[in-house]
């Protein structure tokens, strides 16, 4: 919770009253759009990298970094927003992340030579700042404006905006930049992408600044009031990622969570490239199988986020969605060769909705496993591990491709995914938040008096 909580102080006599705010839905889909925005922008030029590559004259692998900088940049600036997060609360962090997103859109407007790539790399790298504050926020929004019953699909619906702004990064860029081989045309073309770009990511920071509110005026659910009733002092943010890295269902979690979305981040950054490879010329084609991917993904997503707001199996939802995952790869990696496009939409879509429907699993599951820490706090540490391991696929998939062909590259995505396949089935389903929202209602039928505070120390783990 946010230290600084009016009441932290309170004797613990009353507890905050639970209720939902109206604004809840205004917010997260506002979040949304501008993470959608900043996913568009990681992606708009590997969707195009041959032209790229053509336009500003450099190789592949310069291209490739304009979308692991995205990556690169969240490994070593994670632990400073998280701390922001958790000091400031969410405005800030939104009013950062948004700002950013737009000061970088702005940049690349100034790329339009062949001889600034440059002036580009820098208009990505603020992007790329930009993300760190966006992608750990999901589950924090969901916890810190949603009741228990809808606190995942609310998870799903935040994902759900990177995953479509990573769709049209795919969609877009290659209908407004045809691969023309006039240098002029192609920049004017490039700049009606960058414009667009520039103007939506604007009008989003002007809403959040009107709009986007820290906390609602009451806690949603009695996990997050139990999290608001607790003294300031007793929160300290490097004991927080310390108990986190000594949880060992937690530890599984991230390393499990990392191959997954690593090998996701690799198969977009790459899929231009594996799909030219075997059906040259089919630029667009290909941004419409990696449409095809992320599209049913979000299908994907908030089926299991309403899935999980329903049962409430969480370990066993997320061991499924790996196992297909895994089979998803499989068939990709052997049908991509075959001549048939087709077959290939078809594979990737299957692909895609196991493979991004595993997002929000691994941030619920993450909520669940660490409660009372910060949300913040655990989806970041699995942000980490994704970026690491994208870094890692993103490279040796690229070389494996260059030397040895697609089929190899993608066969050392699916090792990896059976590597995480076997870890996910040792996680121990430990689900603290529920036992705490449970913990809670009885206790509040036992002692109506005092609901707030019997429960609290059955959570909080040992320092």
């Amino acid at each position: 919770g946010a230290p600084g909580v009016p009441g932290g102080e309170a004797p613990a006599a009353a507890p905050a009253e639970v209720r939902l705010s109206r604004r809840r839905w205004a917010m997260v889909l506002l979040f949304s759009s501008y993470s959608l925005c900043n996913a568009f922008q990681w992606i708009q030029y590997g969707s195009i990298n041959n032209i790229f590559v053509r336009f500003y004259e450099v190789d592949a692998l310069a291209i490739d970094w304009l979308s692991m900088s995205y990556m690169l940049a969240y490994i070593p600036l994670l632990f400073p927003v998280a701390w922001l997060l958790d000091k400031r609360g969410l405005r800030l962090i939104a009013l950062a992340g948004s700002a950013l997103n737009a000061l970088g859109s702005w940049v690349k407007l100034g790329s339009l030579k062949p001889h600034l790539f440059p002036v580009t790399v820098l208009g990505q790298v603020i992007c790329s700042i930009a993300q760190v504050f966006i992608l750990g926020m999901p589950s924090r929004i969901a916890s810190v404006w949603f009741g228990s019953h809808e606190v995942s699909t609310a998870c799903s619906v935040a994902v759900f905006g990177n995953q479509l702004g990573i769709a049209l990064g795919f969609l877009i860029p290659p209908v407004l930049v045809p691969n023309v081989e006039d240098v002029e045309k192609l920049a004017y073309h490039i700049s009606i992408m960058f414009f667009m770009t520039a103007g939506v990511a604007t009008a989003l920071f002007i809403l959040v600044i009107i709009v986007f509110k820290q906390k609602p005026p009451h806690p949603p659910s009695r996990a997050q009031a139990l999290i608001q009733s607790r003294p300031t002092e007793e929160y300290s943010y490097t004991q927080s990622i310390l108990r986190l890295l000594r949880n060992v269902n937690f530890l599984l979690l991230m390393v499990t969570y990392g191959l997954n979305t690593g090998c996701f981040y690799a198969l977009s950054t790459l899929l231009n490239r594996m799909v030219i490879h075997h059906y040259p010329g089919e630029e667009v084609n290909a941004g419409r199988i990696g449409l095809t991917i992320v599209l049913s993904g979000m299908v994907g997503a908030l089926i299991s986020g309403i899935w999980l707001d329903r049962t409430k199996t969480y370990k066993q939802t997320t061991l499924v969605v790996y196992i297909m995952s895994f089979m998803g790869m499989i068939a990709y990696t052997f049908t991509l060769n075959l001549g048939h496009l087709w077959v290939v939409f078809v594979t990737a879509g299957m692909l895609g909705f196991f493979m991004t429907g595993y997002l929000p699993l691994g941030f619920e599951l993450a909520a669940e496993l660490t409660y009372p820490e910060s949300e913040g706090t655990s989806s970041g540490l699995l942000n980490v591990s994704a970026q690491i391991f994208g870094i890692a696929f993103t490279i040796g998939q690229g070389q494996i491709i260059d030397h040895f062909g697609t089929k190899a590259g993608n066969l050392l995505l699916c090792s990896f995914l059976f590597l995480g396949t076997v870890m996910t089935a040792f996680i121990k389903a430990d689900l603290r938040r529920q036992q705490a929202n449970l913990d809670n209602e009885q206790t509040v039928s036992k002692h109506p008096f005092n609901p707030c505070c019997a429960p609290a120390q059955d959570n909080t783990q040992p320092l």
